[in-house]
């Protein structure tokens, strides 16, 4: 598998293994199939595995834990995330201190190469469970994570990159600033259902941004939560933003048709094929869809011809 430039630890694998489908966020699956999944994950060549107590309440770290027995092959780096919303500054680190004790006791680590907050990030709004403010990451959380990498249990820290741009610029430019970050990255432009702030995505715009700071990009939601597959797999309230996407993505899985190939391999290839973005986090649940995923990195990425063309079908910046 190609290994890309991955900012301070060098390089990685072009396919990461997300915990999303681990943590059966994604559909059904069981635990000994996810085991499976990650130990063929790494057999395949896939260099970062990424985590978060959120993914099943720390079902995906449990099967981390139970594939790897504490001992992570040669080169194999993983990261974890931590929600801090509202948390007043004060207990910021306690918060964050104690939610990576209880992911490395689940994945049998004692340490993680990259810490994430796992929060969007507002300029102004108003904090909540899964919305913190610049204001928040300045005091609190980035000297959390430094006293964390001082200890010597985390080496880097990070962003989740699904708020308001200009907050995600403002610290990417300004500081304090990350060495990663997790980007939007899919040919509708869309995070669906994820809380995004009060303002337009434009993950584009943050990929650029993180790419000029030298933080690099982690590039998630190449398949929007299904939107981009053949089929949703899992059950959706009438109006969900996800059934939304499915519909708009339709010329898409037209072409993936005419292509003869599924919409997900399609879209895994695009993702692969954006500038910027070092490495594609997968929410596969099970070993037919990490084949898939990696079949699609193998075939390499599109020529220019054919992104303008899916551009153009799903026409997602104007």
């Amino acid at each position: 598998m190609q290994q890309r430039p991955f900012g301070k630890l060098g390089s990685v694998s072009a396919l990461t293994l997300g915990g999303g489908g681990l943590g059966q966020v994604w559909g059904a699956t069981t635990r000994a199939e996810c085991v499976a999944t990650a130990r063929e994950a790494v057999e395949s060549g896939i260099t970062l595995l990424d985590l978060a107590p959120t993914y099943g309440n720390g079902e995906a770290e449990s099967v981390i834990g139970e594939a790897f027995a504490g001992d992570l092959p040669a080169g194999v780096r993983i990261t974890t995330k931590c929600r801090v919303g509202a948390t007043p500054p004060e207990r910021v680190y306690d918060l964050i201190s104690g939610s990576l004790e209880e992911s490395l006791r689940r994945m049998k680590l004692e340490r993680v190469d990259v810490m994430f907050l796992h929060n969007a990030v507002t300029l102004a709004g108003e904090a909540g469970d899964r919305l913190t403010t610049v204001a928040n990451v300045t005091e609190a959380v980035a000297p959390a994570f430094q006293r964390l990498a001082a200890e010597g249990r985390i080496d880097h820290w990070g962003l989740t990159g699904i708020g308001e741009a200009d907050a995600l610029i403002h610290l990417l430019t300004n500081g304090p600033r990350p060495d990663y970050i997790q980007c939007i990255a899919n040919l509708l432009d869309s995070a669906g259902a994820l809380p995004q702030g009060n303002q337009p995505l434009r993950p584009r715009d943050v990929i650029a941004a993180a790419n000029a700071s030298g933080a690099a990009v982690l590039g998630i939601r190449a398949v929007q939560a299904g939107a981009l597959t053949d089929a949703i797999d899992r059950q959706l309230p009438e109006g969900h933003t996800e059934l939304a996407d499915f519909a708009r993505a339709a010329p898409f899985r037209a072409i993936a048709a005419e292509l003869g190939c599924s919409a997900a391999h399609l879209a895994h290839r695009y993702t692969l094929t954006m500038e910027g973005v070092s490495t594609v986090v997968l929410g596969v649940k099970n070993r037919e869809e990490l084949r898939e995923c990696v079949a699609a990195e193998s075939a390499g990425p599109l020529d220019s011809t054919l992104v303008a063309r899916i551009d153009a079908a799903v026409n997602p910046r104007g």
